[in-house]
């Protein structure tokens, strides 16, 4: 079992750090550091909307049956999602569960509530540390009577759950994945005893067509079971994202045993989501107004290669293709593997696909990859070169570490004369973190902390000036942008943020967005996709005006 120290104020505090203030010191520019959708805000619910006509709408016949019961108005709940995309799903779904069993759903996190779920993230230190702050701040609202109940879910809570019921007592219940299903039912019978038990899918389920009868409650405190758990349906979800993009899970788990990474141990084995399910879900986005599918897993070019069905990745692309209102596809998570000439070609042709592919790489150096347990360079330079030979105007994307076990100078400058020489057009870095439970922990030759550090910052630095160039070729270009959000300025007035394709969600440049010149062209309206005259550029962010 898997432990760590909770380190907890002596004196408690009335009002903790807004977490959605908080950035990762590591971000000298946007994105260096996240993995793509991986925030390290617990703001995700600051993108919240209100359920849609596929999304979680409460039931009626649920309504029905509280009113007869005398339950009076529903429980309020609330979350805070922190840590990676597949986290947000997660989040989604769970809303989604809750408002379908009449809870009301609030996103704002200081709102008086009844409960406050906690989905947390344990992907590097200080995640852990920021998922524990969110979870003290729970309990403080608790201590002040604005909440009756804490929930703690997530990777933080599936990896180190006896420890979290144990060093934090007003916790009240610690929820893993093979339970997330019985969790509204659970937190229904923990506020009122009395309460029926209400299945969040009334009778059968649309896509599977397995009965969706509640299970049993369950009064532990601790719910974690199995890491490897079977999909179940996500489409009905209580959106945290904006209603025109949205993170499609394609699979689960990894079976890749890199020396650094504790994830597979606590999100299991690699599994595919069924083909059939997964098509009803994107169906059911699109026909609720999603245009961008972000399609993410821990290894997402992997997708189908657990089944015999002939069904893959490069399938999956060509049919999303087919379906009405998928305008924007984008690839996050890629394995430096599995990337077929079958796949390649799909990505190349199906004009949805937007020409951009996240592949973490790690690092370049041979004896650093061999310390990892990843590929070989040869290998990584082999598909790099093949990708940008094959997808005409490909905008690539990868994440390094800095300062793993045993780097060497002579290691770190060959990652940076690497670097140098590719270009990506994006990249972040992350200082090595050891991983409790992880071969790279217990390496000799651990780098001290400023090094990794020093490293780390020397990268990022020179990614800025790639990046700055990057954006400075956009400009005089046609291109489209997404409308994301409406922001202030500093000057109190409103500016519209967007994105090209070239940018995933939440890590990469952002395009402030000016009304058209030409009288003829309307404004810019969010969740549009718009063909716009790129005018600027301001270090990596681009400006820009609706042209059509």
């Amino acid at each position: 079992m898997a432990s760590f120290c909770i380190y907890r104020p002596s004196v408690p505090t009335h009002r903790m750090q807004s977490l959605s203030a908080r950035t990762h010191a590591s971000h000298l520019m946007r994105g260096s550091s996240r993995r793509p959708g991986h925030s390290s805000k617990s703001g995700v619910q600051c993108h919240g909307t209100a359920p849609t006509k596929v999304d979680a709408e409460p039931d009626s016949n649920i309504q029905k049956i509280a009113a007869q019961a005398g339950l009076g108005a529903f429980k309020k709940v609330t979350m805070v999602s922190l840590g990676c995309a597949k986290n947000t799903v997660d989040g989604e779904v769970l809303l989604g569960d809750l408002s379908r069993s009449g809870f009301d759903i609030t996103l704002d996190e200081d709102e008086t509530t009844d409960a406050i779920v906690i989905n947390t993230c344990a992907f590097v230190e200080e995640a852990k540390n920021e998922s524990i702050e969110a979870i003290l701040k729970a309990i403080q609202m608790k201590a002040e009577g604005k909440t009756k109940k804490v929930i703690v879910t997530g990777c933080l809570g599936q990896r180190y759950n006896d420890t979290l019921a144990e060093e934090l007592p007003e916790v009240d219940m610690v929820v893993g994945f093979e339970n997330y299903g019985g969790l509204s039912n659970n937190l229904r019978a923990s506020l009122d005893p009395n309460a029926p038990p209400l299945s969040p899918f009334a009778g059968t389920d649309q896509l599977t067509g397995f009965p969706t009868a509640p299970a049993p409650i369950n009064t532990s405190r601790v719910q974690v079971g199995s890491a490897t758990v079977p999909f179940r349906s996500e489409w009905g979800r209580y959106r945290l994202t904006p209603n025109h993009t949205a993170y499609i899970r394609v699979a689960e788990g990894c079976d890749h045993a890199c020396t650094f990474c504790a994830i597979p141990g606590f999100r299991g084995k690699f599994r595919s989501k069924p083909w059939a399910s997964l098509l009803e879900e994107i169906k059911y986005m699109a026909e609720s107004g999603v245009k961008e599918f972000n399609l993410i897993a821990e290894d997402t070019n992997q997708y189908g290669m657990d089944r015999r069905d002939d069904k893959n990745l490069a399938t999956l692309l060509r049919e999303m293709g087919k379906i009405e209102g998928v305008e924007w596809i984008r690839i996050l998570y890629a394995y430096p593997s599995y990337f077929t000439d079958d796949l390649i070609q799909a990505i190349a042709e199906v004009p949805q696909v937007c020409k951009y592919i996240d592949i973490p790489l790690q690092h370049i150096s041979n004896m650093t990859l061999l310390r990892m347990n990843r590929p070989p360079r040869k290998h990584t330079e082999d598909l790099l070169n093949k990708l940008r030979d094959r997808i005409p105007g490909l905008v690539l994307r990868t994440t390094f570490i800095s300062g793993f076990p045993g780097e060497t100078v002579e290691e770190h400058k060959e990652l940076v004369k690497f670097i140098r020489k590719f270009k990506f057009e994006r990249l972040g870095d992350f200082m090595f973190s050891e991983e409790d439970g992880t071969p790279a922990a217990e390496m000799d030759d651990q780098v001290d902390y400023d090094v990794r550090e020093a490293r780390r910052d020397e990268i990022v630095s020179i990614q800025q000036g790639i990046s700055e160039r990057f954006a400075d070729t956009c400009v005089g270009k046609e291109m489209e942008v997404i409308v994301d959000r409406i922001e202030e300025d500093e000057e109190g007035g409103m500016t519209l943020i967007g994105r090209t394709r070239d940018s995933a969600p939440d890590v990469d440049p952002i395009v402030f967005i000016s009304d058209p010149e030409d009288p003829n062209v309307p404004p810019a309206q969010v969740g549009e996709i718009r063909k716009m005259k790129i005018s600027g550029a301001f270090l990596f962010d681009l400006e820009a005006y609706p042209i059509a």
